[in-house]
């Protein structure tokens, strides 16, 4: 797509579960003039068909990934909440993106994602990093995470070292669980879960635990992960895919 004076417009797919919940990761990606091109659980075109319609990923926080998909059955006990439609759309989708070096950003599920379609697990259920809920709304919890220098993730936001995130999700991964393509960037100090995941294979490739979109509890320098998402688009959108 063409913008003001020619200069190539990048089309950025964000994959959620419906229009409200993806209202935030859309209004994080405004301030860089890029178009949304919104896939929901409804979509019914294939991979190709809607990769054709984009020149980058934004895969979104929501509900479990079935474990079905990474080989294992649901625990009753993990609280699982899951939306299979969602898990057929996205899950294809992620994978031939990463295969074709799409720019793909993982927040959150987005994330575990990125781990599951490269042949990764998770852990169905874990303590401390749910969200809590008080005076009738669900509030992020909090922890410390180490970012690893010279990584993409650290890259993107200026620096390595330890930095304070918010936290809404009850799965998540360690290192046994982790893909064997993938790196890790970031972990928790306190307990170790892996925060930050990337692809040294790919051009740009990055998952974090964390919601960056929720930009008033995170370090301002975690917008950048938006900014860089585009910049990637823009640079492929302008080779023409």
């Amino acid at each position: 797509m063409l913008g003001v004076g020619g200069v190539p417009v990048p089309r950025i797919g964000v994959v959620a579960t419906d229009e409200r919940w993806a209202r935030p990761y859309v209004a994080a990606l405004e301030p860089y003039g890029v178009e949304v091109f919104l896939i929901l659980p409804e979509e019914r075109r294939s991979p190709e068909e809607l990769l054709a319609h984009v020149d980058a990923l934004l895969l979104t926080g929501g509900p479990d990934i079935h474990p079905s998909f990474y080989g294992k059955e649901p625990d009753p006990t993990a609280g699982l909440e899951v939306l299979r439609a969602r898990d057929e759309v996205e899950l294809p989708l992620a994978r031939l993106a990463i295969e074709r070096d799409y720019p793909v950003l993982g927040i959150c599920r987005g994330m575990q994602a990125i781990n599951v379609v490269m042949g990764g697990t998770l852990l169905q259920d874990i303590p401390g990093h749910r969200a809590e809920r008080r005076d009738g709304r669900w509030e992020s919890v909090y922890h410390r995470i180490f970012l690893s220098p010279g990584s993409k993730l650290a890259k993107a936001l200026g620096s390595g070292g330890i930095v304070r995130v918010n936290s809404r999700h009850h799965q998540g991964l360690r290192e046994p669980q982790k893909a064997p393509v993938l790196v890790a960037s970031a972990y928790a100090l306190e307990d170790g879960l892996i925060e930050g995941l990337e692809h040294p294979g790919r051009t740009w490739v990055v998952g974090v635990q964390c919601h960056p979109e929720r930009a008033k509890e995170v370090p301002p320098a975690f917008q950048n992960l938006f900014r860089e998402l585009v910049a990637h688009a823009r640079a492929r959108c302008k080779a023409g895919g």
